[in-house]
């Protein structure tokens, strides 16, 4: 076993692990070829009229680069970057502190916008419309409103859930790019990108393997990449075959679809515990002892796109897909479920 990849494995820290294999301009960004002509359209338009970028809402499923474009739009803006997110901006005091502190051009990422207070967002309306925010000063009768200017800034906000932003804010960004999941081919892509970088030899089909379970998702794929480095390091002297792949991806649990165990969890509960019938979100958390986000933003999309999971007015169910991956024979009943 080498001492130098040893030494290299020991060290890494998941920070510098995923600072290292992020891209750092859009032609380095694998996959979602639509929004990065979009969003360089945006950046070129800005730089030859001299002004700062409209404003961008990012919207999609956790995992698939909407921090790295941010990073990405600020960088090639020659931007300063300015990183927060929703759930630490509670009130309207806590947005103002942080739009007052921006410099001029400066881009001001806020990760799960949809999470911010309902005051902090009217106050952004103001500051991404106008560039102001009035601020209140004192209690009761004898409270005034102090306007206050900003200096021309970019917004880019990211989102799991845009269908929870209130219309007047998402009205007042100047482009949404909805991300998508990524095809086999493009994870097969962002894999070989990541093996390179961290100097790993990893042959086609072990590639292959990898991103045909990564669920569409360029971070889930490289977090399988680091899974598979470790196992090859300890059980076969850092070489990495596809077998080694297999090997490692049963051990952590990661089926020919890329389910992991609370995915799996979710369907043989539907199946299972409440046989077959719709069950509402709060009681399949209950349920499972998960938090209501993680089941709708991280399990569901996935459940969703590959048919293992449907939505209905009653509540969520199976499809005949999802019990056959559970190994389980659906029942008759209804034909888009379980025709």
């Amino acid at each position: 076993m080498s001492d130098e990849l040893l030494s290299g494995a020991a060290e890494e820290s998941d920070l510098i692990f995923e600072s290292a294999i992020r891209p750092q301009t859009l032609d380095e960004f694998v996959g979602q070829e639509k929004v990065r002509s979009q969003i360089q359209l945006l950046i070129d338009a800005a730089a030859m009229q001299k002004r700062t970028a409209d404003h961008i809402l990012l919207a999609g499923p956790p995992g698939l680069g909407k921090t790295t474009l941010a990073m990405i739009v600020a960088s090639e803006s020659k931007r300063p970057l300015r990183m927060t997110s929703g759930p630490a901006i509670q009130h309207a005091g806590d947005l103002a502190a942080v739009l007052s502190s921006l410099t001029a051009g400066e881009v001001l990422f806020i990760d799960e916008i949809h999470r911010m207070s309902r005051s902090a967002e009217e106050m952004l309306y103001l500051a991404m419309e106008d560039f102001r925010v009035d601020i209140m000063v004192g209690k009761g009768a004898g409270a005034t409103s102090i306007s206050l200017d900003l200096d021309p800034f970019t917004l880019v906000g990211a989102t799991t859930r845009s269908g929870l932003l209130p219309n007047p804010l998402r009205d007042r960004f100047g482009f949404t790019a909805n991300l998508d999941f990524y095809s086999n081919e493009e994870l097969e892509r962002v894999v070989s990108r990541a093996a390179n970088l961290m100097r790993l030899l990893v042959d086609e089909h072990s590639i292959s393997l990898i991103a045909s379970r990564s669920r569409g998702t360029p971070r889930i794929a490289n977090r399988l990449l680091r899974r598979v480095r470790d196992f090859a390091l300890v059980h076969h002297g850092g070489k990495v075959k596809e077998s080694t792949v297999a090997e490692a991806l049963e051990l952590y649990e990661v089926d020919d679809l890329g389910l992991d165990r609370l995915d799996r969890a979710v369907l043989r509960t539907l199946i299972v515990k409440f046989e077959g019938k719709p069950v509402g979100l709060n009681t399949l958390s209950v349920a499972l002892g998960e938090e209501q986000e993680t089941i709708e933003s991280v399990v569901e999309p996935f459940l969703l796109r590959t048919g293992l999971l449907a939505r209905t007015a009653r509540g969520r169910q199976a499809t005949s897909a999802g019990y056959r991956h559970m190994g389980i024979t659906p029942p008759k009943g209804e034909p888009d479920l379980f025709g």
